[in-house]
C-alpha cells in the first residue's frame, strides 16, 4: 500500500508503529455553521480510508476532533445572543446528523477540544521550560526560530512563510510567525484557568494535545485539507516534536479542494451549498439515496485533485447508480442458488483489480471504474450463466462497500430523475427551468417582449443564462 505524504512529496509505503495497528487523526469541523459540500468530501475520503484499512486486515484507531471553542463560535453566539456552548452544541448535533445521511462511520473516538484544556496546559508548560514558548502579558507564544524544521510540511523558509501568510501584526511577538499557544481572557469569551491567568487555548495546541492523549506522541496517518497544511498543520508539527522530541506524524495525507462551476467556494461570491440544503432541495429522494449519490459523486476523483460540484456531477453520479440497482434488480429476480459459492478466477482478478487501484493511494476513481467493469460483466453473465452474474453481483457489493457504494436495494432505490435547484435564491429544479425555457420562446414567438424579459429575468436569479441565437433557437447555460 501506497500512500503520498505530503512531508516527502512522494508515495511512501504505510508502516504502522504497531504491526497489524494504524492510528489515524484527522482535522474535524469548527462547529459554528452548518457542514458544506468541503466538509462533506473530507469526512467521506477518510471513512474511505479507514473503511479499506480494515478491508485489509488493520486494526484502526480513528481520532476526529471537534474544535468547539474559537473566535468563529464566539462572534456567532454574541451576534445570536446566546452562549458560545448552544452554538457549538447546535452544530456538533448538524454534523452528526449530516455525516449520517452520507454514511460515514462514527470515528473511535470524537473529543471536544474544551474537554482536554488541562492536557494543552500541560503541553504548554512543557514548551515554555524547554524555551520554545514565552509569555508575554497572559498569552503564550511559541517561538518558531527555535524549532530549526519549521516549514518542512508546507516546504518553504521562514522567509518566504512570512512573504505569503497572513499573520496577526502584534509588537509583543519576537516574530510574526509566532503563534498563540494560550490566549488572555477578553470580556465575555469562555475562559479557563490556567498558570498565566484566566484564558483559552490556541487552535493548534488542541489537535496537539488530543492527538497525543489518544493516540500516542508519534502517530501513523495524519489528514486534513491542503488549506490545513500552513499554518495548521504546520503548527501542530513544530508545538509536538519540540516536546516529545519524537516524529509526529510519519504519513500527512492532505486532500484537495471543492469548487463550484470551477470558482472556489465562498459565501461571498454566493456559491457556497451546505449539505443541509443539498438534502433540503432533493426531498424527493429517501436520504439513504441522497447520500449514496453524494458519495458516489466525490468519489469519483481521487482526493488529491480538486472536484467542480455541479447539479450536473449529481445528475450524473445519479445516473450512474441507477446502472448498479437495475442490476441488482435483475440479479434478485435470477432463480439461482443462494449461496454464490467460492469465487472463480474472473472474480478474483477483479478483487484484485480494486486493490491495486486502492493500494495506490487510496485510488477511488479506478476504484468506481473496478465496480463498473463488474456491473458490465455481471450484465453479460445474466443469460448465459445466471450463477456468475449472482457471484458477481456479490461481490460488487462486498467492495462496495469499502466506498459506501451500492449498499442498498433494489426496492430502497428510486429511478425518477435527480432535479436539484443549487441556487440559494431560487427553488427552481430543472423540470421548472424547462418549463420558464418553452414559456419564454413561446412568448417570443407572440411578440410578447415584457414577458420573454420577466422570464429571462426569473431564471437569471437562478443562475441561467439564455442565449438568443440568430437562427431563433435559444441556448440555456448555469
Amino acid at each position: 500500500m501506497q500512500i503520498y505524504n505530503t512531508l516527502s512529496r512522494q508515495k511512501e509505503a504505510l508502516k504502522p508503529h504497531t504491526p497489524g495497528e494504524v492510528s489515524l487523526y484527522v482535522c474535524g469541523a469548527t462547529v459554528y455553521d452548518h457542514c458544506h459540500i468541503g466538509h462533506a468530501r473530507s469526512a467521506i475520503i477518510f471513512d474511505v480510508i479507514r473503511n479499506y484499512l480494515e478491508y485489509k486486515d488493520l486494526r484502526v484507531r480513528y481520532v476526529k476532533n471537534y474544535t468547539d471553542v474559537d473566535d468563529k463560535i464566539i462572534a456567532r453566539a454574541e451576534k445570536e445572543g446566546r452562549s458560545w456552548r448552544e452554538v457549538a452544541d447546535q452544530f456538533i448535533e448538524a454534523y452528526d446528523r449530516d455525516m449520517a445521511r452520507l454514511g460515514v462511520r462514527e470515528p473511535t473516538l470524537s473529543p471536544k477540544a474544551t474537554a482536554y484544556i488541562a492536557e494543552m496546559v500541560q503541553l504548554i508548560e512543557d514548551l515554555i521550560s524547554k524555551d520554545v514558548a514565552y509569555v508575554v502579558d497572559g498569552d503564550v507564544y511559541f517561538e518558531v526560530h527555535q524549532f530549526e524544521q519549521y516549514g518542512k510540511l508546507s516546504h518553504r523558509k521562514t522567509d518566504d512563510l512570512l512573504a505569503g501568510a497572513r499573520v496577526e501584526i502584534d509588537p509583543r511577538k519576537r516574530n510574526p510567525l509566532d503563534f498563540a499557544l494560550w490566549k488572555n481572557s477578553k470580556p465575555g469569551e469562555p475562559t479557563w484557568e490556567s498558570p498565566w491567568g484566566l484564558g483559552r487555548p490556541g487552535w493548534h495546541i488542541e489537535c496537539s494535545a488530543m492527538a497525543m492523549k489518544h493516540l500516542g506522541k508519534s502517530i501513523d496517518l495524519h489528514g486534513g485539507g491542503e488549506d490545513l497544511i500552513f499554518p495548521h498543520h504546520e503548527n501542530e508539527i513544530a508545538q509536538s516534536e519540540a516536546t516529545t522530541g519524537l516524529e509526529f506524524a510519519s504519513c500527512w495525507i492532505h486532500h484537495s479542494f471543492v469548487t463550484i462551476d470551477h470558482e472556489k467556494m465562498s459565501k461571498s461570491l454566493g456559491n457556497f451549498f451546505t449539505v443541509e440544503e443539498i438534502f433540503q432541495k432533493s426531498s424527493q429522494f429517501p436520504e439513504s439515496v441522497i447520500g449514496e449519490v453524494l458519495r458516489f459523486y466525490l468519489l469519483s476523483t481521487h482526493y488529491r485533485s480538486p472536484i467542480d460540484f455541479s447539479r450536473e456531477s449529481l445528475k450524473v453520479a445519479k445516473s450512474g447508480l441507477d446502472n448498479f440497482y437495475v442490476l441488482f434488480q435483475k440479479i434478485d429476480e435470477i432463480e439461482a442458488v443462494a449461496d454464490p459459492g467460492e469465487m472463480d478466477g474472473d472474480l478474483k482478478r477483479f478483487q484484485s483489480d480494486f486493490e491495486t487501484a486502492m493500494d495506490d493511494d487510496f485510488n477511488t476513481a479506478k476504484g468506481i471504474g473496478v465496480l463498473h467493469e463488474i456491473r458490465l460483466e455481471a450484465n453479460r453473465a445474466l443469460k448465459k450463466d445466471p450463477k456468475k452474474s449472482v457471484k458477481l453481483g456479490h461481490l460488487l457489493k462486498k467492495i462496495g462497500r469499502v466506498l459506501g457504494l451500492a449498499q442498498l436495494s433494489h426496492e430502497e432505490w428510486r429511478y425518477q430523475p435527480w432535479a436539484l435547484a443549487l441556487d440559494a435564491s431560487s427553488t427552481l429544479d430543472d423540470i421548472a427551468i424547462q418549463s420558464l425555457v418553452k414559456e419564454r420562446v413561446a412568448a417570443r414567438l407572440n411578440k410578447n417582449w415584457a414577458k420573454s424579459d420577466e422570464i429571462r429575468d426569473q431564471l437569471a436569479k437562478a443562475g441561467i443564462t439564455i442565449e438568443d441565437r440568430p437562427d431563433g433557437s435559444t441556448r440555456i447555460k448555469r
